[in-house]
């Protein structure tokens, strides 16, 4: 994918890989590289790579994407709700979500005593100097804490043991045509 597209108003969007905040002004060309997870990969029309949030989808002309629908949050323990939506969460420099990465170490849900659940969540990245880890923290975090009967959230990027490829799955090796 790689198709043109004029900001129609300005925003604010995430520099790639420095994860730092860029202002970008209405009438700026990007070229969108990747589409995924609700989220945006575009290149600048002066070379550098940016990431455009889900709900800035409408100043490139696209809709904004809706989270799980009422049936679905209904028919499912919170657990797999919650991997369900890390699966919609993506390094925005690779095409593969952050569970067939294999950079989800742990996710586990427990029951509060005063209601609701406290979710834990433990991630790592594909380079400890990565500066995407607060990028992918708060896409986990604004995913997972609008679920029902999340009561407590605990993200937290993890270094040990390392990631490396060993820990993607067959088809995100496939993906990736590293097999």
């Amino acid at each position: 994918m790689r198709e043109s597209r004029t900001l129609s108003r300005d925003i604010e969007a995430t520099a790639i890989p420095y994860g730092e905040k860029v202002p970008l002004k209405s009438g700026t060309t990007l070229f969108v590289m990747q589409a995924l997870g609700g989220s945006y990969t575009a290149m600048s029309d002066q070379g550098y790579m940016v990431r455009l949030e889900g709900k800035d989808a409408d100043a490139i002309g696209e809709q904004v994407q809706e989270g799980p629908s009422a049936e679905e949050l209904a028919s499912k323990p919170l657990n797999d709700l919650v991997w369900d939506q890390l699966r919609t969460c993506y390094d925005p420099e690779i095409p593969v979500n952050i569970v067939d990465l294999g950079l989800v170490y742990s996710c586990e849900t427990e029951p509060l005593p005063e209601g609701g659940n406290k979710v834990a969540v433990r991630f790592s990245l594909t380079a400890p100097g990565c500066g995407m880890g607060d990028v992918l923290k708060r896409d986990i975090e604004q995913k997972v804490k609008g679920l029902p009967g999340v009561g407590e959230l605990d993200v937290q990027i993890a270094f040990d043991p390392p990631w490396d490829q060993s820990r993607m799955t067959e088809a995100a090796r496939l993906q990736l045509g590293l097999m």
